[in-house]
């Protein structure tokens, strides 16, 4: 299955770069075990950022930043199987398992839920 990981980027940072990283360090260490349970993980900060650098964003938030973000991984959400929520609070990864929901799709709340 392709599955998209949601989970916290900037959500209790106070867009502190050391603790965007963490956030980031956790999805990615998602990915890797969705990954060795034999399924293609993404994560719509990968292709989000990017193309908000190449867009010319100046700063986290920034009308740029806001127009890409959040919208890529929507758009990802139409060609994956599933969405596996991860980490703390966030409004970004829970309007991402939302939309899962409303467009059928999977969603998993643990990396041992997947099969």
């Amino acid at each position: 299955m392709l599955i998209l990981i949601a989970g916290p980027y900037r959500s209790g940072t106070n867009d502190d770069p050391t603790l965007i990283a963490k956030n980031m360090q956790a999805m990615d260490e998602a990915a890797l075990a969705v990954y060795r349970l034999g399924h293609t993980p993404i994560c719509g900060e990968w292709i989000a950022l990017p193309l908000i650098h190449t867009a010319g964003s100046i700063q986290l938030g920034d009308a740029i930043f806001n127009e890409i973000f959040h919208p890529v991984a929507i758009r990802l959400i139409d060609h994956c199987d599933g969405v596996l929520r991860v980490g703390g609070p966030s409004a970004g990864a829970d309007e991402m398992m939302r939309q899962a929901e409303l467009k059928g799709k999977q969603t998993f709340w643990k990396v041992e839920e997947l099969h």
